[in-house]
């Protein structure tokens, strides 16, 4: 009977397998322990490789901890692109918009709850900001902030917000979800069952949708 032979960490990667090692190296701290969680040389021990082939993709922590962040949001804005999947276009384009917001609203606190490891580093503040516009929080595809405008898009477009109301909505409608899910996580709601925080979030979505409307 053969005995199970250890497997060896690779020594060698092709072009950009390293980094996307190391990306995801730092998801997994990210998960377990938020942004205070991710470290570069942990990353580099978890990957097998050496700190020096580790600095050719990341200069610093910081770098990492950046990578790690647009990769946490883009888990995010997944989460709420399968929740906005469910609202079909029919013959009532407002009741489409209004399902769209809510899911977005529902996909956002839902990803939080989950997983609040990754929820708390897509937030954290980045190493360095070259720009305040929300629009570059994420690399691939529409972010988190993208989806939300394309939600209230379709509140304007069926007749449910005016152009007036509808600037800067984002913001307002964001901010208070976050607040729901910042509540849940480290505040004073973070012994409230999930079940009970997901269903006042189902009350707050409808709240937002209203008083855009």
């Amino acid at each position: 009977m053969k005995k199970n032979v250890p497997i060896e960490k690779r020594k060698t990667f092709r072009h950009g397998d390293l980094r996307n090692a190391l990306v995801t190296a730092g998801l997994e701290m990210a998960r377990a322990g938020g942004p205070d969680a991710v470290i570069l040389r942990v990353a580099t021990r978890r990957a097998g490789v050496s700190p020096n082939a580790a600095y050719r993709h990341f200069a610093s922590q910081a770098e990492l901890l950046d990578a790690v962040r647009s990769a946490c949001l883009s888990r995010l804005a997944a989460a709420i692109e399968y929740e906005m999947k469910k609202p079909r276009p029919g013959r009532d384009p407002q009741a489409f918009a209004r399902e769209s917001l809510r899911a977005v609203g529902m996909g956002y606190l839902g990803f939080a709850l989950s997983e609040p490891g990754m929820f708390r580093t897509a937030f954290s503040v980045p190493p360095a900001v070259n720009s305040p516009n929300p629009a570059n929080m994420a690399s691939l595809g529409l972010n988190p902030f993208q989806l939300l405008s394309l939600a209230l898009d379709r509140m304007q477009e069926s007749g449910l917000v005016s152009k007036k109301d509808r600037k800067d909505a984002e913001y307002l409608a964001w901010s208070t979800v976050h607040g729901l899910a910042l509540l849940a996580l480290e505040g004073p709601l973070h012994k409230m069952p999930q079940k009970m925080v997901r269903a006042l979030g189902e009350r707050l979505v409808v709240m937002v949708e209203r008083g855009l409307s």
